[in-house]
């Protein structure tokens, strides 16, 4: 069944993936696959991975590091956003796949090969975010998928592979399903489908148990220029530390963990653990300096705007011109979105305690109850007057 001759395969060293190396060759007929790995922080050795892809019989395996442009150009426009899916989910694995996706075309343009494929299944998210982002960038690429197509159970995959020299997994495979990236973790499967099942404290990596976490608090102070993180306790730091560093403080007052019945785009409902610690501190961080820094108009009209955005990322529709659309209005928001956020962290909690400003808009002799108060009690009768006159003409009509 041949559709391609050579192939840019999306590559995670799985078992999945791994088979797809053998079954796009012999099943379908491809003469040459190289794939390709995605360093996004992960925190994995990537080297064996790259090996593994040329022991399953890829022609090339190449290793790409893309964790700066992942925080630059996806996380920090994602946080300017305030970007939430369902208000609870910053989006650490969707944002990565339309990153993931431009690499993947990138390497087709470079090596001349005529299709793409990824390891994804026909029932998660993570298919459409890859299928809908490369068509985007390049609608006359063809997309290959054949985990979405060949039926295979896991034991099945695991046996096909092996028959092309692909090592089963030398021991029992963790029953959970987990990506990661340096914006977060996402954890599911195995006890955790039951919805009634607490997590156990085994699926978590980046952050704490509240019992093991530190008896006193920690302040935190997160400062922004035009709404993008720059520097954590007064210290500037590249986009890439001020994450990695963030995850750790954060992480280690059990801050992050995210356990919710999330709806999936495919109208499946998923029970979805995810541990994201840096990222829900930037966002509420974030949002409370708008509060400090926009007027009332703007800050309550992006709050539809960022459900939108959201739902944009998670439905696989960043490479979308109502996405650069709405990257528009949102840039415009920020160019006051400057100051710094402290931050109390305490088992479990993030509470935002303390925000300053060189542009707020918080007038101090205005909102006094003191000896400085300036503000014109008497403008506020024919105020609530003029106010209220709808809603008393309307009293007064209902009742003759």
């Amino acid at each position: 069944m041949g559709r391609a001759n050579k192939v840019v395969l999306a590559y995670s060293g799985g078992v999945d993936t791994s088979v797809c190396i053998p079954y796009l060759k012999h099943e379908w007929g491809v003469q040459e696959v190289i794939t390709l790995a995605a360093d996004l922080g992960q925190g994995d050795e990537l080297e064996p991975v790259r090996q593994k892809a040329l022991d399953s019989g890829a022609s090339q395996s190449l290793v790409i590091n893309a964790i700066e442009s992942f925080v630059k150009d996806y996380a920090f426009p994602a946080i300017q956003a305030n970007a939430l899916y369902e208000n609870r989910y910053p989006l650490s694995t969707a944002l990565a796949r339309p990153l993931i996706a431009k690499l993947l075309v990138d390497a087709a343009v470079e090596y001349g090969a005529d299709a793409v494929a990824h390891g994804c299944t026909g029932k998660g998210n993570d298919q459409v975010r890859f299928d809908v982002s490369i068509a985007a960038l390049d609608p006359n690429l063809k997309v290959l998928t054949p985990a979405r197509e060949w039926g295979m159970s896991r034991e099945e995959t695991i046996a096909y592979g092996e028959r092309f020299g692909i090592p089963a997994p030398v021991k029992k495979s963790s029953p959970y399903s987990i990506d990661s990236n340096l914006l977060g973790r996402a954890i599911e499967a195995g006890p955790l489908e039951d919805p009634w099942t607490e997590p156990p404290e085994e699926v978590f990596a980046m952050t704490k148990a509240i019992a093991e976490t530190p008896n006193e608090p920690e302040y935190v102070e997160i400062g922004f220029e035009r709404g993008v993180p720059v520097s954590l306790n007064g210290q500037a730091l590249d986009a890439v530390s001020l994450i990695g560093q963030l995850n750790t403080i954060v992480g280690n007052h059990a801050v992050g963990r995210i356990d919710m019945i999330e709806n999936r785009l495919v109208g499946i409902k998923s029970r979805e653990i995810y541990e994201t610690p840096a990222m829900t501190v930037l966002i509420d961080a974030h949002r409370d300096l708008e509060s400090l820094t926009l007027t009332a108009d703007v800050t309550q009209y992006k709050r539809g705007i960022e459900e939108t955005y959201s739902r944009m990322i998670y439905n696989g529709l960043w490479y979308s011109p109502l996405r650069e659309a709405l990257d528009g209005f949102v840039q415009k928001t920020q160019e006051r979105v400057t100051g710094t956020v402290r931050v109390k962290l305490f088992k479990g909690s993030a509470i935002v305690v303390g925000r300053k400003s060189t542009n707020s808009l918080y007038t101090e002799d205005l909102a006094t109850y003191g000896a400085a108060d300036q503000f014109d009690h008497k403008a506020a009768e024919g105020f609530v007057y003029v106010w209220g006159l709808p809603t008393r003409v309307w009293s007064e009509k209902l009742r003759q």
